[in-house]
């Protein structure tokens, strides 16, 4: 068999069977501080897809860069097949100002696929693109909730894309939704020009969560055992599949003041079930939130004062509404998910 083909980019060369960090010239600050887009280049001695992994899209999402963090140093990547490359920090300069934009309050996620003279925003997505995305045959986008909100694990799914929803089944998140294209994002852009892209969102921004964490390290190595880039050994099956929700919608404050939960991300309810109250800082008044339909609680808001109209709880439905008594509480299951075998640790 011959040899492999060394692995280029940005003039760089990655042998087979090693590892470089690149580090792919973006833009200089008014300080003079040169900023990069770095790439973690993992390159298997035998052939195989080439995937990428990225984080922090969104500056303030720091969930997926602790995912990749662990990722970086999982000991199955000394099996690899084929090429992986993994982006820790896409928007370097919302994740210093722990913001979720940049400098110029665009929203990087709706700038692509950028342009070479364009925008910082834009200049930053055509080096991401042209550079680490359209290299690939696929890859998975981490992402959290925007601060002062949480979300059950979940992946993002293109409609009647059959490649995203294999790798969602094997990723074993609790939920699968399928969530139409926006213009600019990187997944729109990415699926039309041929490299569906699998978007993972968990926990909560500026924060850590270690079962979010420890959900999207394990979803991201069973999506490479499903693509034949890693053995089976120390990467543990989900213990149930996912369940396909089609739609969702956000409940909306009813009205403005303190806001009571009564229920959490990964609960299951029934049409007509109260989930929260809003009440005037006299207690005078008060407002139930009632579950319009059944479904499962796949994000709420964590702050508890809401002015009226404020997002409170995401609901996806089940297109099985008797399916809904037997779900239960998906995050207290997710918390016995053996994620791993119990022999590795990663």
């Amino acid at each position: 068999m011959a040899a492999r083909a060394p692995f280029e980019i940005a003039g760089m060369i990655v042998a087979p069977g090693t590892s470089a960090e690149i580090d792919l010239p973006v833009s200089i600050l008014p300080d003079h501080t040169p900023v990069h887009l770095s790439v973690e280049v993992f390159h298997g001695k035998r052939p195989g897809p080439t995937m990428f992994v990225s984080a922090a899209v969104h500056g303030d999402e720091v969930i997926g860069v602790e995912i990749v963090r662990r990722l970086l140093r999982a000991p199955q990547l000394r099996s690899l097949r084929g090429t992986l490359l993994v982006v820790p920090v896409v928007n370097s300069f919302g994740f210093l100002n722990r913001s979720r934009y940049l400098p110029d309050r665009r929203d990087l996620n709706r700038c692509f696929p950028g342009h070479p003279s364009g925008s910082l925003g834009a200049r930053l997505a055509f080096i991401f693109m042209q550079e680490v995305v359209l290299r690939c045959d696929f890859g998975i986008d981490l992402h959290s909730a925007a601060i002062h909100r949480t979300n059950l694990p979940q992946v993002r799914v293109s409609p009647a894309d059959a490649v995203t929803s294999k790798m969602a089944l094997d990723f074993g998140a609790p939920v699968v939704l399928s969530s139409a294209l926006r213009e600019g994002s990187l997944r729109a852009v990415a699926a039309k020009l041929g490299t569906p892209i699998l978007l993972y969102e968990a926990g909560e921004g500026l924060r850590f969560d270690e079962m979010a964490v420890r959900a999207g390290l394990a979803g991201i190595l069973r999506v490479m055992r499903g693509q034949e880039m890693l053995p089976a050994k120390g990467i543990a099956p989900a213990r149930a599949a996912p369940h396909v929700c089609r739609t969702s919608n956000w409940l909306r404050a009813p009205a403005g003041g303190l806001l009571r939960t009564f229920r959490a991300e990964g609960e299951t309810v029934a049409k007509g079930d109260v989930l929260a109250t809003v009440s005037d800082p006299f207690g005078k008044i008060e407002t139930h939130l009632v579950a319009p339909d059944a479904g499962i609680l796949i994000g709420r808001a964590i702050l508890p004062v809401v002015n009226e109209g404020d997002a409170v709880f995401h609901l996806a439905r089940l297109s099985d509404e008797a399916a809904v008594t037997t779900v239960g509480n998906l995050a207290s299951q997710l918390e016995t998910d053996p994620l791993f075998d119990e022999d590795e640790i990663i």
